[in-house]
């Protein structure tokens, strides 16, 4: 979706948001922003790490029934 914006929509949507909030505001709200998107990293990291270690706990455990098994 956002990809399909281009360099002119950019702008303009700049531009409305510097109208809306004035240029006081809109360096706060970009921290605002930065920071919310690079917890959101953050925590998507964790859950992914998350269920890669769980995946490996599983695959271990198969192989060490199969060694018994066998």
């Amino acid at each position: 979706m956002l990809s399909n914006i281009g360099i002119p929509g950019l702008v303009i949507v700049l531009v409305i948001a510097l109208i809306i909030f004035g240029p006081s505001k809109l360096p706060e709200i970009g921290r605002a922003f930065g920071r919310t998107l690079s917890e959101f990293k953050s925590a998507t990291k964790g859950l992914v790490n998350d269920t890669e270690k769980e995946e490996e706990n599983e695959n271990k455990a198969a192989l060490r029934a199969v060694k018994k098994e066998g």
